[in-house]
């Protein structure tokens, strides 16, 4: 495909659509590879894909492999479960969460995410999705954002309780951050010293320049 070559010199547009949450949402080819970006950030694929897949890496792909069952909190394009599905090749159960409907239809329209056949995808908001979930997971991945901007309820107490209930022992967390100012830095600083001696949590800053992982492993 001639827009892919050519993308190696420079972005080819493909599609831009409005989104009620995300406002912006474009498709790109970019360095040979399909992109998907809000206005201020990568969404999807790219550098954030990048990012992630540090995080499982930290976590371990050998280890994950043996999960059976992941969430994935913020689906976007898909480029995380691409990642699990086709590198790491974990073969359990995926349930991705997505608020924004518009941005999962590009996450199928242009990156296929619909053909991986243990995903199921839910249009639900995670708040809410953690309240009333009674599964436990192997894996929770938790990367909200809306552009920029990560909504302050993922680091409130309430909602760190409900994640934990929903983890297996010897499970993991991975939190996928944004830094942006000192503020950014002190609230992450004060998320990791909410966790008990029950979990091991490892802080990984200046992933990708501005953002900031968070592993964290629930002992008992």
């Amino acid at each position: 495909m001639l827009a892919k070559y050519l993308s190696y010199f420079f972005p080819i547009p493909v599609v831009k659509r409005k989104s009620t949450l995300s406002k912006s949402l474009e498709v790109t080819w970019n360095n040979g590879q399909l992109v998907l970006d809000s206005a201020q950030t990568n969404y999807s694929f790219g550098s954030l894909q990048r990012i992630l897949r540090k995080g499982l890496k930290y976590i371990g792909f050998e280890r994950i492999r043996n999960f059976q069952e992941v969430l994935v909190l913020g689906v976007a394009g898909g480029s995380v479960i691409a990642t699990l599905v086709e590198e790491i090749r974990f073969r359990g159960k995926i349930t991705g969460v997505e608020l924004d409907a518009e941005v999962l239809q590009v996450a199928k329209d242009y990156f296929k995410i619909d053909r991986y056949a243990q995903l199921e995808l839910i249009v639900e908001d995670a708040f809410s999705f953690v309240l009333r979930s009674q599964k436990k997971y192997d894996l929770i991945i938790i990367d909200i954002f809306q552009d920029t901007q990560m909504p302050p309820f993922l680091f409130e107490d309430f909602f760190m309780q409900h994640i934990n209930r929903l983890l297996n022992i010897d499970g993991f967390i991975l939190f996928n951050t944004m830094v942006l100012s000192p503020e950014d830095s002190k609230r992450n600083a004060l998320y990791r010293q909410k966790f008990s001696d029950n979990y091991s949590v490892r802080m990984y800053p200046k992933v990708e320049e501005h953002n900031e992982l968070f592993t964290i492993k629930k002992l008992a």
